[in-house]
């Protein structure tokens, strides 16, 4: 058996399906000492381990078998596929919205490429509507790709680039905006797209997907839908995060930009609106308001772009026994602002005092958050946040960490006057401050308590 019948493999496994005449592509039973699986053999990505063979199941998950088990390899079938989403003209009517999507890297609809193990954006009109029809029925459809990258490398310069792209569509005409984006850092985007981008006529609709295209599970659909439908027909036009709101595709929710964060690592329901409520929920065709007090849609091309961004800006999570180096490093490094996500009501150690006082003595902005992320900062309470003030230190209300490292690196880039930078920063602009947090701003739902347990099954049984 040639090579190129086994795609990627290596090591005891290229040797098993060799010596057992299994062939990547083909439709096998894989008899082992565990049981018999039916599939169809997937190629290995080129950096994969040498031990397993990958089986995609009728059910369309993958499963990895240890080569050392299979006992036998049983051909039914043989179809080589091409992994390639179809692409078709995208229909276009007068009576439907003109929406753009903006691509920074975000696997919003895709393909596997099975030489690397990597996935595969779908990006053109063309590409999308062979992957989501449905897309038609929503919107008129211009994509314009401006990066290639993981959301952990976006950063200032893709920022402001997107800030201005962003701008330049609206004066176009655009109905509405739609950013796709990676889920790690699409909080961090949201909020400085809050601040860079104000005054907005159209929604500004941020979407992504918590499991790709070429999964059974992936909500890369149903999210670009809903957030598709939202640019395009929504009143609300404000910087929003449109994701899942269950963990089923009953509905997602859109997030105010400045008060959205990821809060789990896999489910699709990861992202939660902190200490308020989200501005609406949404599926593929109507759009139900849960606040009324988000920015309306305007019948003009206006917008507010204000793309500048300071770097010399960081953000530090407090720790016991942190030591006063870590202060003492930013400054010594020319830094010009820090955000500091403190303990409870906004708390850091006395031996960092002295610190402290050096950032205040050098003029550099230094602000505190809370890493409980619900609740206000109150330095008032205790003697340390007194003493913390008198050093210079900065209560932020109730920003987010992230959000006030975003809005004062956006702030520093236009003054650096102390006065002026802590005028601004408690000078809310997009939500980022609020008065107060709603009596069901705070919901964890812990498992595993009997009233929780209950509530939960009225809804989901």
């Amino acid at each position: 058996m040639n090579d190129t019948s086994l795609k990627g493999y290596k090591g005891r496994a290229k040797e098993v399906l060799q010596s057992l005449g299994g062939r990547v592509w083909a439709n096998v039973v894989l008899q082992t000492d565990r049981g018999d699986f039916e599939g169809v053999i997937l190629p290995r990505s080129e950096t994969a381990d040498g031990d397993h063979i990958v089986l995609k199941l009728k059910s369309g998950y993958n499963i990895g078998i240890r080569s050392d088990r299979i006992q036998k390899i049983v051909e039914t079938g043989y179809k080589e596929a091409i992994y390639k989403i179809p692409e078709k003209e995208f229909p276009r009517s007068p009576e439907k919205p003109n929406v753009t999507l903006l691509g920074t890297g975000g696997t919003i609809a895709s393909r596997l490429d099975y030489r690397t193990g990597a996935v595969i954006p779908a990006f053109t009109p063309g590409e999308l509507y062979g992957a989501v029809p449905e897309l038609a029925d929503i919107c008129n459809l211009e994509t314009i790709k401006l990066f290639g990258v993981f959301s952990e490398n976006m950063g200032p310069m893709q920022w402001i680039t997107l800030s201005e792209e962003i701008g330049r569509q609206i004066e176009k005409g655009a109905s509405g905006i739609v950013i796709g984006h990676g889920t790690d850092t699409m909080h961090h985007t949201s909020a400085i797209l809050s601040f860079m981008v104000q005054n907005s006529p159209v929604p500004i609709v941020m979407v992504g997907s918590q499991r790709s295209s070429d999964r059974p599970s992936s909500d890369a659909a149903f999210n670009l839908r809903c957030a598709s439908y939202t640019a395009g027909h929504s009143d609300i036009a404000e910087t929003m995060v449109c994701m899942f709101g269950p963990t089923s595709d009953e509905y997602n929710l859109l997030h105010r930009g400045t008060r959205v964060r990821k809060m789990h690592s896999s489910y699709r329901s990861t992202f939660r609106t902190i200490g308020d409520v989200p501005i609406a929920m949404v599926t593929p065709d109507h759009v139900i308001p849960i606040k009324t007090d988000y920015k309306r849609r305007r019948n003009d091309c206006n917008v507010d772009v204000k793309a500048v961004f300071e770097e010399m800006v960081a953000i530090v999570y407090y720790y016991p026994n942190m030591r006063p180096d870590i202060i003492e490093s930013l400054i010594d490094n020319g830094y010009k602002g820090i955000v500091i996500a403190g303990t409870g009501l906004g708390h850091v150690n006395k031996p960092l005092y002295p610190a402290l006082k050096k950032a205040r003595d050098k003029g550099i902005a230094v602000f505190m958050t809370v890493q409980t992320l619900w609740g206000y900062v109150q330095m008032y309470v205790y003697d340390t946040g007194r003493d913390m003030m008198e050093l210079g230190v900065i209560p932020a209300e109730n920003m987010l960490p992230e959000v006030a490292y975003v809005k004062l690196g956006w702030i520093l880039a236009q003054t650096t006057d102390p006065a002026k930078v802590r005028e601004m920063m408690l000078a809310p602009i997009a939500g980022e401050i609020t008065e107060r947090e709603p009596f069901d701003g705070y919901l964890i739902l812990q498992g595993g308590i009997p009233e929780v347990e209950k509530f939960i099954g009225q809804y989901h049984r």
